[in-house]
């Protein structure tokens, strides 16, 4: 694993965002992605917010996807094998990069067609907890026509990345404002933030 964590760090150190294919295992996208469709089929996504507790805001004009927090009291082999993944990824940031990274906090996320998420910070304004965010695509057979880009606002240029299957990302969740494209069609991932608090 070393390898493809070098693979995400060293990209996030040469252009802010740290782009790799092969962070979850075929494997592991695959379990995640039947959790999310059974937790779909079962009306347990909730619609997401912006801001945090108590100035939480529903506002699909702004935000338009559902979601699910992962957590280990869940019993679910599945989100343990990913949390499994993410120690094993925290320990590595912090050793080689002294990230100082102490938790971490993650959502199944799914939007439905014709739905998108405006530009945005991922830091609250009364929280500032939320080092590095990360997002894991679970969208095989992806083609350009389904939109559903992350479209990431760097000072001196836009960057677009299709939500591919087994594409991962990481960036400083303070420092781009980045949005969701309009999907055309369901858009699946794992989205989370690295936290130092």
């Amino acid at each position: 694993m070393e390898l493809i964590f070098n693979e995400l760090i060293d990209s996030y150190l040469s252009d802010k965002v740290g782009v790799t294919k092969d962070f979850l295992s075929v494997a592991l996208a695959a379990d995640l992605t039947a959790n999310l469709h059974r937790l779909y089929d079962g009306d347990k996504l909730l619609s997401a917010g912006t801001g945090n507790k108590p100035l939480v805001n529903h506002n699909k004009q702004l935000r338009g996807d559902k979601i699910h927090w992962l957590d280990r009291l869940h019993k679910d082999v599945h989100e343990d094998a990913f949390f499994d993944l993410m120690d094993l990824f925290v320990a590595y940031l912090n050793q080689t990069c002294y990230a100082g990274i102490t938790g971490y906090e993650f959502h199944y996320t799914l939007y439905e067609k014709g739905s998108f998420y405006g530009r945005h910070l991922d830091r609250f304004k009364n929280n500032g907890d939320r080092a590095y965010s990360m997002v894991m695509y679970l969208n095989k057979g992806w083609i350009k026509k389904d939109g559903g880009e992350l479209r990431i606002y760097h000072l001196d240029k836009q960057q677009d990345i299709e939500p591919l299957n087994g594409n991962s990302i990481f960036f400083k969740s303070d420092e781009l404002e980045h949005e969701v494209l309009l999907t055309n069609k369901s858009r699946m991932s794992i989205t989370g933030w690295l936290k130092t608090n």
